[in-house]
């Protein structure tokens, strides 16, 4: 059934664009309706408002009292209605608004903090709150316009768009090894000790592919941690060998306060290979999420 407000507001509209055109047929054309429609509306809304708003002849149309006093009002309401179809248009091809986004505490402090300023000044109308979790979020019921994962398999109530490769690296201080043999097959870092992410056993299980295919070893030690932050501390300060995303050690392994172990072996990502955002399903997404993902897959691309 039809909403009697938006029908009164139609009719108004096409009142304002005969008065305007001073006559039925150039209101119909500029419309893009027929004659007869126009007059149709005409007349539903003097029956509902109870007042002839038009005289007609057969050669001229003219506004009564009533009709003038309508149309000033219409006009306006059409205007306004214009400006704010014209506002909302403007923002739905423009970034701007609030953009909330989460992602894991080190990814967001090295990877997502670097390119807020440049963000910020090519996007002004963007309000943008981030908010770093070393955990899984609930995007829909915490409020999150776009989240962060490593992830080898996605939930499927999320769209994901694939950011960059995840690739991991084993390494530890350089002196480290000084009393000792370095690690040279996967099974030997069964006999050192080793800093695991997490704070249970499901990542004591380290898994390598090298040149005789791929190689698992259980690992131990004394300190876990679930921050990867404060486990590349503690393998600098030499209180064991690490497994952590290259994008978290790639500084230190060039300034040579971290240096690589088993060389020859390729690590594999406890968490997945990728970087992803996601975010949940609809029909339209937003300029300013758009915009905000785009920013993240030139700044992975270029490393």
């Amino acid at each position: 059934m039809p909403d009697p407000l938006l029908e009164h507001l139609a009719g108004m509209a096409v009142f304002a664009r005969v008065v305007e055109l001073r006559g039925f047929s150039a209101a119909a054309r500029s419309l893009g309706v027929t004659k007869s429609a126009v007059s149709k509306r005409v007349a539903r809304l003097e029956a509902t408002l109870g007042a002839q708003l038009l005289r007609r002849t057969t050669r001229s149309v003219s506004v009564t009292d009533s009709g003038r006093a309508l149309y000033e009002r219409a006009a306006a309401a059409v205007a306004l209605c214009r400006d704010a179809s014209g506002a909302i248009a403007e923002l739905a091809e423009r970034p701007g608004g609030l953009l909330r986004v989460t992602a894991p505490v080190t990814f967001g402090r090295l990877q997502i903090a670097p390119l807020l300023p440049r963000f910020l000044a090519e996007y002004p109308g963007v309000q943008l709150q981030l908010v770093l979790l070393d955990r899984e979020v609930d995007l829909v019921q915490e409020g999150f316009d776009i989240g962060v994962r490593f992830s080898r398999t996605l939930p499927p109530d999320v769209v994901a768009r694939p950011l960059a490769p995840l690739a991991h690296v084993l390494c530890a201080a350089p002196g480290m090894f000084k009393r000792g043999a370095s690690p040279r097959l996967p099974a030997d870092l069964a006999g050192v000790e080793c800093l695991r992410y997490g704070d249970g056993e499901a990542n004591s299980l380290w898994r390598l592919d090298g040149p005789a295919g791929t190689a698992g070893v259980r690992v131990s030690g004394r300190l876990q941690a679930n921050n990867s932050d404060v486990l590349r501390q503690a393998a600098i300060d030499g209180l064991g060998v690490a497994l952590l995303p290259r994008f978290v050690v790639d500084a230190d392994l060039a300034a040579g306060r971290l240096k690589p172990v088993l060389r020859g072996w390729t690590p594999r990502a406890p968490f997945g290979s990728s970087v992803y955002a996601v975010w949940a399903p609809g029909r339209h997404m937003p300029p300013k999420m758009r915009v905000f993902i785009d920013c993240l897959v030139e700044r992975l691309g270029r490393q």
